[in-house]
């Protein structure tokens, strides 16, 4: 029997009603705060950013594609990874059917990450996506907008993620079996050690360019990331939500099914 508050259709309306009332106000907060996003002020960047592309070395105005917006994933999946981060591959699985609209309304969306190209095209592959995936591998664009940090930072607590600061890596596993953390079963998923697995970060930057200067105009990260997870909006829809009390659920989506 349903433990959950059951009531008759009046009852359902009414509170459905009430309950619109803050859609409509959480509503109008968003378009709020989309207009706060778009008026933050713009950073000229100069350094040379370099990336490698299906296309050869590209400058991150390259990455443009001819548009005038630019909006970057920031994917987990740095040079030690042997697949990309579960959490980001939930994510960039939303991005197949929206990339072609972007496209027409002069936003080019890529994502960035710091592995080989050949190994992020091959996961590329195995995934079935067909957005671009620029690399990073050689150069400071990943470091410079907060996503990545050196085995150094880490040990010094000089990490900056998420406009604050974090405190020196200490890694206790709770070791075996199910107790192992989501932390450490992620990373094992990528082939490589929580220390590795932490170095890189999720993120999104947007950027944009006007008579041939780039500018950066936004980034967000780690909570900030959800509004563009495509699976979260259904969820918090659904009866039970997102129902993440024993951590997080997903995977890939060619591993569900596996033992």
């Amino acid at each position: 029997m349903t433990m959950h508050q059951t009531g008759s259709r009046d009852e359902w309306l009414a509170a459905r009603i009430a309950l619109l009332e803050k859609e409509k106000e959480l509503t109008r907060l968003s378009d709020e705060l989309a207009r706060q996003r778009q008026q933050l002020p713009w950073v000229r960047i100069d350094k040379a950013f370099r990336f490698e592309t299906e296309e050869g070395t590209a400058s991150l105005a390259d990455l443009f594609r001819g548009r005038s917006q630019l909006l970057v994933y920031h994917f987990m999946f740095g040079p030690d990874y042997k697949a990309g981060c579960p959490s980001c591959s939930a994510i960039a699985d939303g991005f197949n059917g929206i990339t072609v609209h972007l496209a027409n309304h002069d936003v080019t969306l890529t994502a960035v990450s710091r592995a080989p190209l050949a190994r992020l095209l091959a996961y590329r592959e195995r995934m079935g996506w067909r957005f671009p995936w620029a690399s990073c591998s050689d150069g400071a664009f990943n470091f410079d907008f907060n996503v990545s940090f050196t085995e150094q930072q880490q040990r010094d607590g000089s990490i900056e993620y998420n406009f604050q600061r974090e405190p020196a890596f200490v890694w206790r596993s709770r070791l075996e079996g199910d107790s192992a953390s989501v932390t450490e079963r992620f990373a094992a998923t990528t082939g490589t050690d929580v220390a590795s697995y932490t170095r890189e970060r999720p993120g999104v930057s947007a950027f944009i360019i006007e008579d041939g200067v780039v500018y950066h105009t936004y980034s967000t990260y780690a909570r900030g990331v959800d509004g563009i997870w495509s699976m979260y909006p259904w969820l918090d829809r659904a009866p039970k939500g997102r129902n993440e009390a024993n951590g997080p659920w997903w995977r890939r989506h060619d591993e569900y099914g596996q033992s």
